[in-house]
């Protein structure tokens, strides 16, 4: 069921993270209008997946916007000629797409005050990530000032914006265990930065390392489908 409660704009990318995160969202009483893009990513496996997450779990509503990150490059995510890394290694990764989150955060809230809603949720995390540095806490804290200085809603309403991070203290294994409490089915998402077109995982990139060793640190059986 969609709800009829506070609206609140999710963000969904077909992974495990976002997922948890919309069913987190759901279960504290939001309608949640679900928001994927098609910014030029390897594979379309994961929009596949976020629709049929932003379907099984509720969602009053979701939309995917095209924009194209590919025509900047600068990651392995949206480069093909920049190889996915298979090691972790020092410093911001490649498989990092410059300014991601920014962009998809102002869409998010472009969103949100037509629908009038005050909450924007997004899955990031900062214990079992990959380098990221806007999925860190000072991002999230810088955007949501940005948020409530540059809109008709944070500057006129009476109640101010919140980029929600309910995943953000959270490790892979304690994510995993919120979302399967909440009945999330984690065989309908895609977390692979090289996934097939059928949404089967590598087993080798950082984000399947990641998955992989939440799923063991959770004593979770793993539904992830493998080439």
């Amino acid at each position: 069921m969609s709800g009829a409660g506070r609206p609140a704009v999710v963000l969904v990318s077909g992974g495990l993270d976002s997922a948890t995160c919309l069913a987190m969202a759901r279960a504290a009483g939001h309608r949640c209008y679900a928001l994927s893009f098609a910014y030029g990513q390897r594979h379309g496996a994961e929009l596949q997946a976020a629709s049929r997450v932003a379907a099984a779990l509720g969602a009053a509503q979701h939309r995917t916007m095209s924009i194209d990150l590919a025509a900047f490059g600068g990651s392995a995510l949206t480069d093909t000629s920049i190889a996915v890394p298979e090691q972790p290694a020092g410093g911001i990764p490649v498989t990092y797409v410059p300014a991601r989150n920014t962009v998809f955060l102002s869409l998010a809230l472009a969103w949100a005050e037509v629908l009038d809603a005050r909450d924007i949720f997004i899955g990031v995390n900062a214990v079992d990530y990959s380098g990221y540095p806007d999925c860190r806490p000072e991002f999230i804290a810088a955007f949501e000032q940005v948020a409530n200085l540059a809109t008709r809603t944070g500057v006129e309403g009476t109640e101010r914006i919140h980029i929600r991070t309910p995943l953000i203290d959270l490790s892979k294994a304690e994510i995993i265990r919120r979302g399967a409490a909440l009945g999330v089915d984690y065989s309908m998402t895609v977390s692979c930065y090289q996934a097939d077109e059928l949404g089967r995982a590598c087993g080798r990139c950082d984000s399947c390392r990641l998955r992989r060793q939440g799923f063991e640190a959770a004593k979770v059986a793993d539904p992830t489908r493998y080439r």
